[in-house]
């Protein structure tokens, strides 16, 4: 179905085909200087010391797991309000999740009162998860962790830019983890990055991300090294200079990007305010943030409702989304299961309504418009 006006947009235009073709006439397209370059921007613009460029956020969570030595029957506490790829980079290392609720209908980030609740003698990790790009309560989080010894995960696949009192999310815990899938406010159609001010984990993300190996086959075509040992259990999970190369693009572009995004939000919170019958999360939030996705919950609502009333913005050519289903409701996670309410009641009458920066005031107003006209059915 062809949408009037789409859940996002694609900022993409001919600077990233150039970068793209002109690494491909390099005739080097893997790992290479062009990953390098992208890293070390990357690293630059959120004042980290050490990044990791891998093929997706998944595989960085994943990385995190093993460089924080997470194993077989380890706890980590993580939200069921995210995508599932946060919980299963817990199964992979065969560690057990511990869903945690979030704060509130306002707030839905993790909240730490419930994190604390839940913390056992297994608890070796938290992963929070900066839903929209909104900063989970760092303070209080990295507080729990010191009081406890537990290694934190940042889960800021929202949040590439966006601030907690003045430092940027995914540098605030032990690893941070990034994404740049297609949709995201950073895109090289699949990729991620892993982010640390801790030496000894950038060393061990760079030999497990290329099968544990000591050199890479950029370096050894360059003469920088003639051989290699293999000195860990490593993966594949590199990246390569094509999509690097798109990634210093749209890094370039970032900054003005985020600052349109943080415009089209303050139309819809003029146009929606005065709708009483939705809450609009983080709505009164002043911290700097990437504004990934704008989400409303409607109020004494149910599931059926919810969906009825997008199928209504549908029909207006108005496309919407569910971020996201609970995990802790996934068939996989049955034997993880846990009442968590606050967020039970959010994933069953919440709605992702479009948001990109070049989203225009008039659809804008068309949105909540036809969102008003909906809640009436």
């Amino acid at each position: 179905m062809e949408y009037k006006i789409p859940l996002f947009e694609l900022n993409f235009d001919e600077a990233e085909e150039n970068a793209a073709l002109e690494t491909i006439r390099s005739k080097w397209i893997s790992t290479g200087p062009k990953t390098t370059e992208f890293e070390n921007k990357f690293s630059s613009m959120l004042n980290v010391k050490h990044s990791v460029a891998l093929s997706n956020c998944t595989v960085a969570l994943h990385l995190a797991m093993k460089i924080l030595g997470i194993k077989n029957g380890d706890e980590v506490i993580c939200p069921s309000l995210t995508f599932v790829a946060t919980a299963n980079s817990i199964r992979y290392v065969n560690a057990i999740p511990v869903f945690a609720d979030v704060k509130s209908y306002d707030d839905l980030t993790l909240d730490p009162e419930d994190i604390e609740r839940k913390i056992t003698a297994k608890t070796k990790a938290i992963t929070v998860m900066h839903y929209g790009g909104f900063a989970c309560d760092m303070d209080s989080i990295m507080a729990i962790a010191k009081k406890y010894n537990l290694e934190v995960i940042e889960d800021a696949c929202h949040g590439p830019l966006s601030e907690h009192k003045g430092r940027k999310l995914g540098t605030i815990g032990d690893i941070g983890c990034f994404s740049f899938f297609s949709n995201k406010n950073i895109s090289t159609g699949e990729g991620g990055m892993l982010v640390t001010n801790n030496a000894e984990f950038y060393k061990r993300a760079n030999l497990l991300r290329s099968h544990g190996m000591t050199s890479l086959s950029y370096e050894r075509s360059k003469g920088h090294s003639t051989s290699y040992d293999v000195v860990d259990l490593g993966f594949n999970y590199r990246m390569d200079d094509i999509r690097s190369s798109i990634g210093i693009v749209q890094l370039d572009k970032i900054e003005t990007d985020l600052k349109n995004r943080a415009e089209v939000r303050k139309f819809y919170i003029k146009e929606l305010s005065e709708i009483s019958e939705i809450i609009i999360p983080f709505q009164d939030y002043s911290e700097f943030s990437s504004n990934y996705i704008f989400p409303v919950i409607l109020k004494n609502s149910t599931y059926e409702k919810r969906d009825l009333v997008r199928n209504k913005l549908a029909e207006a050519g108005i496309q919407t989304s569910v971020h996201y289903p609970a995990v802790h409701k996934f068939s996989i996670y049955k034997d993880f299961y846990l009442e968590m309410p606050v967020t039970d009641y959010i994933t069953d009458n919440l709605i992702t309504l479009p948001m990109y920066a070049n989203l225009k005031k008039d659809d804008v107003g068309y949105i909540c418009e036809n969102l008003k006209n909906s809640l009436k059915c």
